[in-house]
């Protein structure tokens, strides 16, 4: 079936070329074509040069079948033999064999399998070797066992294929890693699997028929076309002679030389087809320029457009170099005349100070153009007001000065009953020598100068002669005269006015080579005061904001840092342009210990500085109940979402959606640091020898979606670990991702010797451009421990009796620790707490006494009763325990854990009157805990 297919292909690949050809002889005899014409020879070029472009096409279209046809081909056996070989390294026996080393055999498991996957999947072999490069399968099992010369290319992990040619001919050969079984993707080898390229031939001759009717079918039209083309050299000359034609292009040179108008003849293109000499005279052009377009040949824009093809133009006036020409353009094509169009050009040069005046004006339009994009770019006073200084120079002013009222630079809108203190803020000329005041200064406009007058009028003014005029040297006569020895010859002053606000003045000045200023320039220099006053106000109105913004976010921002000796910290916030909603807060507990937490609103300005404020607020207040930091993340979620459901109510308001937060506690009696995040970066813990990590804390969702899942995880950490803590602001970059971030963090950080505070100055600096895009704020905090001495912890029996020796014990602690002064009260504390304990509680009772900034007792049971202080009633027996606690300790409360509660103490330590080295009160605290 297959060659009689072929068969009938090429037979009726035959008869097209034939077909073809019997096509062209009848249209060669039909029409009595024989040699000796000129359109007949030009006819028969014609179809010549179509014969070879056809036969070279057909080539080319072929060769490039086939290439491409052999490409798919490669492509697809590659794909199906790297298929083969994944099936046959995915076979647990082939895995389970390689890994277990099994020596190559001829009948071993894995040639039979390879060989059975070969079979199936129609491959010519499949070839498993080991990293030793020994063959365990092979189609010749002679062949097995022995070593290959070429490499083991999977060792990369990757598929690898490749196509080999040999005596058999071409065959794809795809090549895969082997793995041995379990997750740890050991390498035990590599798989390679052959498939042989044996239909590519049979595509390509499929084929040929299509190219057969395709030449055979172009050779028709070509013949075709020839007839058409010779009719149309017939009809394009009208049947006129050569000599018929040369005495028509005599008369029409002689009739465009001989005018005094300009022509110029251009066809459908835009090239030029006829031009005369008083045309080339006009538009200043030599050399040959028939067949060009008038953008190549370097005419001005304003005159190519006029001559383009299919313009319409009666009397246009156009400037070339120091003429004035009047242009006319009409299309040729309406009536049945060759398409094109045709342009005359008069020299009109006397209309040329109405050209100048016009061109003024465009240069006046262009120029408040410029302004408008110029001045509007920035939101700072000083840009803005330099950008108007810099617009009009040099094609308005040879210098501009721009002075703005002094609390226009910090916001503030001028009041209208001040003095007018000015501000220099700009000066641009051109050059930098300039007898002006400078950048900077500040001073008050003399009443009697015409710039004065302008502020106070709101008008500008025109100064045409400097050297005439009395009244402007009174603000500075001996500046004055350097200005007009520096050959300063006229000047505008204008007030900078917005929104009934009066900003400042501008001036302009001009040399003494240039025309003086005139009243067209006067009112171009208002419009242009006038735009850049607006920008100036938007600036100022900005930096009011931001400047409440940046007062409003350091005042939520903690002013400094806690006394506490869980932790040494240093911190860092960088602010970015724009005020962001970046916070931090160190919040001492009780026990010693010390809550971290970083925050960060999605945001900019006002709005996000207060929700930072609010949400700096919630959590410390939320650490006041001393609980998990899971648990504190779930309630500020919770206020997040009831937040939000507020604003939602009010117009205008935006939600606090995209809060992140991490909360971490580190408790330096055990070392344990507990922490939990809310789609917040993660903490960043740098062991004492330089290692770093970051904890695999669950990260958990924003704050406000109203889906608490978060987690806390536990950690213990060594004395002087550090614990650094920052928002993302740290690791975004746009020429970086993620991860690249923080691996330079962890670089940075693996310096062992370098305080908190040099790692606050290090990490910035290795990370954050010069000035970044978003808010950064860094904490880190090298983490301490309190040494076992300063920590006493006893069980207590479940026995009223045991009171007796509580007592005792804190009598020989507390003498041990010096703090005799605190023996009676604690002791009353704690009996207290411990008689409740006994009574109330249930399982062991457990005693702590810790000796830190503050004497804090802990008294610890299972229960998970809270007690609650109440005010006894004269005839009362009992209820007064708690209400002495209170009264005699500096703080009280209870913590929850999981195995029960925490009702704990504090008392102040009281400073020896010599003892100066600790300005802050030292305090000692009692703490009812449970430690499992």
């Amino acid at each position: 079936m297959t060659r009689a297919h072929g068969k009938r292909d090429n037979c009726l690949y035959v008869f097209s070329v034939a077909g073809g050809m019997w096509a062209l002889v009848v249209w060669w005899r039909g029409r009595g074509l024989r040699p000796g014409g000129r359109r007949r020879k030009l006819s028969q070029r014609i179809l010549l040069a179509l014969l070879l472009i056809l036969a070279v096409t057909s080539t080319i279209g072929f060769a490039l079948f086939a290439f491409t046809q052999r490409a798919r081909l490669d492509a697809l056996y590659e794909q199906q033999a790297v298929s083969i070989a994944r099936i046959a390294a995915g076979n647990p026996q082939i895995r389970s064999a390689m890994a277990a080393g099994a020596p190559p055999t001829r009948d071993g498991v894995v040639q039979r399998v390879a060989q059975r996957i070969a079979a199936d999947s129609g491959a010519s072999y499949v070839v498993v070797i080991d990293l030793h490069r020994v063959r365990h399968s092979h189609p010749l099992p002679a062949l097995i066992g022995q070593s290959v010369t070429d490499p083991i290319v999977a060792r990369d992990g990757r598929s690898h294929t490749r196509i080999n040619v040999g005596a058999t001919g071409r065959s794809a050969n795809g090549i895969v890693p082997l793995y041995a079984p379990g997750t740890g993707r050991r390498l035990v080898g590599e798989v390679s699997a052959g498939i042989p390229e044996t239909q590519a031939a049979g595509e390509l001759v499929r084929e040929l028929p299509a190219f057969g009717i395709y030449a055979g079918t172009a050779l028709a039209v070509g013949a075709a076309a020839a007839f058409l083309l010779a009719a149309r050299l017939k009809r394009s000359t009208f049947g006129l002679e050569l000599e018929e034609i040369a005495g028509l292009l005599q008369d029409r040179e002689a009739t465009l030389h001989g005018i005094r108008e300009g022509v110029v003849g251009l066809d459908p293109r835009g090239r030029i087809t006829v031009i005369n000499d008083e045309a080339r005279r006009l538009l200043g052009l030599t050399g040959d320029v028939e067949g060009r377009s008038p953008d190549e040949l370097g005419l001005e824009r304003a005159a190519a457009e006029l001559l383009a093809p299919g313009r319409v133009v009666s009397d246009e006036v156009l400037t070339v170099g120091e003429r004035l020409l009047v242009v006319n353009c009409w299309p040729t094509g309406r009536d049945g005349g060759p398409p094109g169009s045709v342009a005359t050009l008069r020299d009109s040069t006397e209309l040329r100070l109405l050209s100048q005046k016009a061109e003024a004006a465009r240069r006046r339009l262009q120029l408040l153009y410029d302004a408008s994009g110029s001045m509007g770019t920035s939101l700072d006073v000083k840009r803005t007001a330099g950008a108007l200084a810099r617009v009009g120079i040099p094609h308005f002013a040879d210098f501009a000065v721009v002075d703005l009222v002094e609390g226009v630079l910090h916001g503030e809108e001028p009041a209208s009953d001040e003095g007018v203190r000015m501000h220099r803020v700009a000066v641009h000329g051109i050059r930098d020598e300039h007898p002006f005041i400078q950048l900077d200064e500040v001073f008050e406009l003399d009443p009697a100068t015409p710039q004065a007058w302008a502020f106070g009028h709101q008008q500008a003014v025109l100064e045409r002669d400097l050297s005439t005029t009395q009244a402007w040297p009174a603000q500075d006569s001996a500046r004055a005269q350097a200005t007009v020895a520096a050959g300063l010859r006229s000047r505008i002053v204008a007030p900078l006015r917005a929104r009934g606000v009066l900003l400042g003045v501008a001036y302009f000045w001009r040399m003494r080579e240039r025309e003086p200023f005139d009243e067209d320039d006067l009112t171009l220099a208002e419009e242009l005061v006038a735009r850049a006053a607006v920008s100036v106000d938007n600036a100022r109105r900005y930096t009011h904001e931001h400047t409440m913004a940046v007062a409003l976010q350091r005042s939520l921002l903690p002013r400094g840092m806690p006394d506490q000796n869980a932790v040494d910290l240093a911190h860092r916030y960088l602010p970015a342009r724009s005020v962001g909603g970046d916070w931090f807060d160190v919040i001492p507990l009780p026990g010693g210990r010390v809550a971290l937490a970083v925050g960060d609103v999605v945001g900019h300005g006002l709005h996000a500085a207060a929700t930072m404020g609010r949400l700096r607020t919630a959590v410390r207040n939320f650490s006041a109940l001393d609980i998990p930091p899971d648990e504190l993340l779930w309630h500020l979620d919770e206020l997040v979402a009831r937040i939000d459901e507020e604003d939602a109510t009010d117009d205008g308001m935006t939600g606090i959606t995209g809060a992140s937060c991490v909360y971490v506690i580190y408790d330096p009696t055990t070392r344990t640091c507990a922490m939990a995040r809310a789609a917040h970066p993660p903490p960043a813990v740098v062991a004492p020898d330089g290692t770093v990590e970051f904890p695999d804390v669950p990260a958990g969702p924003p704050l406000g979606l109203a889906a608490p899942t978060f987690e806390t995880t536990q950690l213990r950490l060594f004395e002087g670990s550090r614990l650094v803590l920052y928002t993302d602001g740290l690791i975004k970059a746009r020429d970086r991702d993620v991860d690249e971030s923080l691996a330079r963090l962890s670089a940075v950080l693996g310096n062992a010797s370098r305080t908190p505070e040099q790692t606050c100055t290090a990490v910035p600096d290795a990370l954050l451009p010069a000035r970044p895009s978003d808010d950064v704020v860094l904490l880190v905090a090298r983490t301490r421990a309190l040494a076992d001495d300063r920590i006493a912890a006893w069980e207590v029996p479940s026995d009223p009796a045991a009171v007796a020796e509580v007592r005792t014990r804190v009598d020989h602690v507390l003498s041990a620790w010096t703090l005799d002064e605190l023996v009676f009260t604690t002791e009353l504390i704690l009996s207290e707490l411990v008689t409740n304990a006994i009574r109330y509680a249930t399982g062991p009772i457990r005693v702590r006494l810790l000796y830190d900034r503050s004497l804090t007792c802990e008294v610890s049971d299972t229960s998970s009763t809270s007690p609650h202080l109440r005010y006894a009633a004269t005839t009362d027996e009992g209820g007064r325990g708690l209400f002495l606690v209170a009264q005699l300790a500096a703080r009280w409360g209870t913590r929850y854990l999981s195995t029960g509660k925490i009702i704990w103490a504090e008392q102040a330590i009281p400073v020896p009157m010599a003892d100066t080295a600790e300005p802050h009160e030292r305090r000692l605290t009692w703490v009812w805990a449970d430690h499992g």
